[in-house]
């Protein structure tokens, strides 16, 4: 009977690294942060609810430095202002950031030294004089506009009168009243080409909704797209005035139209910007009402494309509506102030580039996303899972084909964990996990650990890595994604691939076993995507499998069990001897003592595996 392991490939990871396979390195949080900076490749700012950490990761050891924030409202001593908005402005060391003291709202540009961190007032606009009737929660989505005529803008999740988008800036924007539900994940800015010397720069947010027709058979959210013109200023007065007239509503497609499978809930956006707009990648984690995670990609075209041409939900087309951002919202015409106010909503969705499915799709917890593009030929993606792991997925695209493959599964705490953000550093070679507790820097770059063969590195199939005359190593040249096709390496042989070490007849462990004993044999497994089989002087032998070990048990040795016991792993055609024994028996039986310290050792070992 052949070997109990037989993983599955596709939607499991490859392989898991732990703290022993790759450099992990953790510090200690007081609590979780609000934002977590990455400054360089080893430097880290993370913001506090009222202090900031300074983090080297470069030197472990040394205690981070922590600053308290000084806000020019108060005194350290009369009150304490808790940091809820961060955003990175031009410059080094320079942040904008608002935070709440009881109802009182302000916000400010942080400058940060070695020393101290200090709060100044935002003098390019007005945002602490409109937004001082408004709080802000933490974590809240939230974008910033880094000029004169820019802004905060902060999008209010709930079912209360002010849900939705509102800018903060020279004039306070906001949304038009619904009697809606919404959650935003995500604003996102995009700086778009001028069009008749009107700017097109917009901002989009990602959000659920709530239906108001679910019922225990239907979903209850319903994922949207939404778009609003920077250069909005609102209609005229008494009509729209101060409301926003350019924002437009699509909903979001992820799913297997075939197979009637709909992920209706958004958790996260990963953006991957391009050199144009319009090739901008976001990779969108959705859930359904089974618990099931998927990864659906869109473009900003895509999305522009509906806005543009779609027609509006339960109207008429609308031709002298605007979709265009217009230089002076103000001057628009009544007739078109209400269409705006009666619909902004598009009747079709925005489906998923190609009108692919889903990249993915996998009954594993995701929770976070993030993404970063490689030589411009590869997505990397990195998706945090309930437990605290994360998974390293690839995306390639080769025609209309979408080729995705999870690599790795990585392992940055010892323990479950909550997965509060994930970053990656500016080469995308480190990886940094927020927990609620601790900051772990993850080497995501660790091709060595895929093995000492050139077969081993092409089948990890990670676009960092590939074979060169130094092993496997970041940027090597041998390498086949799409595929794992080691046929390319230059050593190739189809024969079964037996180290030098495994050819002497020294490297064959010998073991001597009383009769009557108890015993279990070790083959490390690597690749969960490989099939292991122990063979007994030829003949296939069932084992017991687990993550790290593929372990043949001899409950009780008899005479017939001696012989040599070879594991083998074979995966897409290429076989490899993992471990070898060869095994005496003698007449003697064992001691009933003996045989229980092998079992309590085997106990021992699954333990420490699970």
């Amino acid at each position: 009977m052949i070997c109990a392991i037989s993983l599955i490939c596709g939607q499991r990871p490859r392989i898991i690294f732990t703290e022993s396979d790759t450099t992990i390195i953790k510090r200690r949080l007081p609590a979780a942060p609000v934002k977590t900076l990455i400054e360089g490749e080893d430097v880290v700012t993370a913001v506090g609810i009222t202090r900031i950490s300074l983090m080297n990761f470069l030197s472990p050891h040394m205690a981070p430095v922590e600053l308290p924030v000084e806000w020019n409202e108060c005194t350290q001593d009369t009150c304490i202002y808790n940091l809820t908005v961060i955003h990175k402005k031009h410059g080094t060391n320079q942040l904008f950031a608002c935070g709440n003291h009881g109802k009182d709202v302000a916000c400010c540009n942080l400058n940060i030294s070695e020393h101290f961190v200090k709060c100044t007032p935002n003098i390019k606009n007005n945002i602490n004089e409109h937004i001082q009737d408004f709080q802000i929660e933490a974590g809240v989505a939230s974008a910033f506009v880094d000029s004169p005529d820019g802004g905060l803008y902060i999008a209010y999740a709930g079912s209360q009168d002010f849900v939705g988008i509102h800018r903060f800036g020279q004039e306070h924007m906001r949304p038009a009243l619904r009697d809606i539900e919404q959650h935003y994940i995500e604003l996102l800015v995009s700086q778009q080409d001028h069009v008749h010397d009107v700017p097109q720069d917009k901002l989009y947010g990602f959000y659920n909704e709530k239906k108001k027709d679910s019922d225990m058979y239907s979903h209850m959210w319903k994922p949207f797209v939404t778009q609003l013109c920077l250069v909005d200023s609102g209609g005229p007065k008494n009509n729209l005035q101060f409301t926003w007239t350019s924002q437009l509503n699509a909903p979001l497609f992820c799913g297997d139209k075939d197979q009637k499978l709909h992920f209706s809930e958004l958790l996260g956006v990963a953006t991957v910007k391009a050199d144009h707009w319009h090739d901008t990648r976001l990779y969108a984690l959705f859930k359904n009402q089974w618990g099931m995670r998927a990864v659906c990609v869109f473009t900003m075209k895509d999305i522009d494309f509906i806005f543009k041409t779609s027609p509006f939900k339960n109207s008429d087309k609308q031709p002298d509506r605007p979709r265009m951002c217009v230089a002076d919202s103000t001057r628009l015409r009544i007739e078109t102030l209400k269409q705006i106010e009666a619909n902004s909503e598009m009747e079709k969705c925005v489906e998923p580039m190609n009108s692919s499915g889903p990249l993915l799709s996998s009954h594993h917890h995701y929770t976070h996303i993030t993404a970063h593009s490689l030589n411009g030929n590869h997505t990397l993606l990195f998706i945090a899972l309930q437990n605290g792991t994360v998974h390293k997925v690839m995306h390639k695209q080769n025609g209309k084909d979408d080729i995705t493959f999870v690599i790795a599964e990585y392992r940055p705490f010892n323990h479950r964990a909550h997965v509060v953000s994930l970053d990656l550093s500016l080469s995308a070679e480190k990886l940094y996990v927020t927990s609620q507790t601790e900051l772990a820097q993850v080497d995501v770059v660790n091709c060595a650990a895929y093995g000492d063969s050139c077969e081993q590195c092409v089948l990890a199939r990670d676009p960092h890595c590939g074979w060169s005359d130094d092993g496997c190593t970041k940027d090597g040249p041998v390498q086949d994604t799409e595929h794992g096709d080691f046929s390319i390496c230059p050593s190739f042989t189809s024969e079964l691939k037996i180290s030098e070490d495994e050819e002497s007849e020294d490297a064959i462990v010998q073991i001597l076993l009383p009769l009557q004993s108890r015993y279990f044999f070790e083959c490390p497994v690597s690749s969960l995507h490989a099939h292991y089989t122990w063979y007994h002087d030829n003949s296939p032998v069932s084992c017991m499998g687990e993550e790290r070990q593929c372990l043949l048990l001899l409950p009780q040795v008899a005479a017939e069990q001696a012989g040599t016991y070879v594991c083998v792993s074979e995966e897409q055609g290429y076989s490899r001897v993992l471990a070898e024994y060869h095994l005496r028996v003698e007449n003697t039986a064992a001691a009933c003592t003996t045989g229980v310290l092998l079992w309590v050792t085997l106990a021992s070992a699954l333990l420490v595996q699970s």
